[in-house]
């Protein structure tokens, strides 16, 4: 397969497209409309219509006094993802390419999901839009998210199981790229996370990017300057990358992706093709993706995006993990202390920014992506703290 059709693929060494040919046809079918209607007024007309009067954009950029006084160090802001519709980042990027979809004259949605809230926001946007909605789900998430399975049968999708391998995320992607190559003709694939192949990771970035649009609007009218950190959690990438990219080409603000300890991709990853793309991969000793395992559901990936594998490798970004303890004890705190419950997921990038914002000047400011509320998560916590 040539580099060079794909060269707008590739984030340094990553990225790229990795795909069966008849598929790589539907994926340059899909490159060619997302990059015609991302330029087109009327398209954003309406993307920012559904984002203001749907969404519920923009969201707050909340100054967290009493959790800065707790940490006595830099000054902490919440980008409050959490305040969307459906509750999480994941709604940003499906309005997105719904739309996309619906011009594409697509009547056939599938979806893969974690965490469940990626399925929630697709399955809420084709009732709205009226189109069949399939997603792909872990039997073993589904287990763990059983009250986002049902508030996606409630929109009107049709959950399906997958019991291959762990029954996770990485098995709910390759039941969805299957149902891809099997139906392409009448089926949109819309992916959650900053992966897969191109033009994938580019897309989900473009919509996601919405969120350091407003942060660094919103921080330059709020401080007159700019944020020296921002921190997200990161599991496919998108709530970072769309936290980030604002922030790329500013060199004094640096970039912090946090992920579990126990899926720790961009620590321990070494580059390796998974899904149809190259990025930092955790290998077994066979050269297979390894099972990995996170409290919570949405970063448990064995892979990563592809502009993370390069942000990282590049150093412009910065990566650490986090245990479970530091996790469920960022929780509880950021609900306690500012009467925020965050998912899980965000509570990784709270975990950090804990440890970071002593080390820092009081005039100085962290940014933290908050990118879910935590009701998904509340009795998944309920059992782990009665243990």
């Amino acid at each position: 397969m040539s580099h060079e059709q794909f060269d707008e693929g590739y984030f340094g060494e990553f990225g790229g497209s990795f795909i069966p040919p008849e598929l790589q046809e539907v994926m340059n079918y899909l490159s060619a409309q997302f990059y015609k209607y991302k330029e087109d007024p009327e398209f954003n007309e309406e993307l920012r219509y559904y984002l203001r009067e749907y969404v519920g954009r923009e969201n707050p950029l909340t100054f967290a006094q009493q959790i800065t006084d707790a940490w006595g160090g830099a000054k902490v802001y919440l980008k409050r993802e959490d305040l969307n519709h459906t509750g999480a980042h994941k709604i940003n990027n499906v309005v997105g390419q719904i739309l996309l979809a619906k011009r594409m004259g697509v009547k056939r949605v599938i979806a893969e999901t974690g965490a469940g809230q990626h399925g929630v926001a697709t399955a809420t946007a084709c009732a709205m839009f009226k189109m069949e909605c399939v997603i792909y789900m872990g039997s073993e998430d589904m287990r763990r998210q059983a009250l986002n399975v049902f508030r996606m049968e409630l929109l009107g999708a049709t959950v399906v199981a997958v019991d291959k391998g762990q029954g996770r995320l990485k098995d709910a992607v390759d039941e969805a790229l299957n149902d891809l190559v099997q139906n392409y003709q009448n089926t949109f694939y819309l992916l959650g996370s900053a992966v897969g192949p191109h033009p994938f990771p580019s897309m989900v970035k473009h919509f996601q990017s919405i969120i350091s649009e407003e942060s660094k609007r919103q921080i330059l009218e709020k401080e007159g300057r700019l944020p020296d950190a921002v921190i997200a959690c990161v599991g496919g990438g998108s709530n970072a990358i769309g936290a980030f990219a604002h922030y790329l080409d500013e060199s004094s603000v640096r970039l912090i992706g946090v992920e579990p300890e126990q899926a720790p991709t961009l620590t321990e990853g070494v580059p390796s093709i998974i899904h149809g793309f190259k990025c930092l991969v955790l290998l077994d000793e066979q050269g297979n993706p390894k099972p990995t395992y996170s409290i919570a559901a949405g970063l448990d990936y064995p892979g990563i995006g592809p502009e993370h594998s390069h942000l990282k490798v590049s150093g412009r970004a910065e990566y650490y993990a986090v245990s479970n303890e530091e996790v469920l004890a960022a929780f509880q705190e950021l609900s306690r202390t500012e009467g925020i419950i965050p998912a899980l997921e965000s509570a990784h990038a709270v975990a950090y920014a804990k440890k970071l914002a002593p080390t820092m000047g009081k005039d100085q400011i962290i940014i933290i992506n908050l990118s879910g509320r935590g009701d998904k998560d509340v009795e998944q916590v309920f059992h782990m703290l009665k243990k």
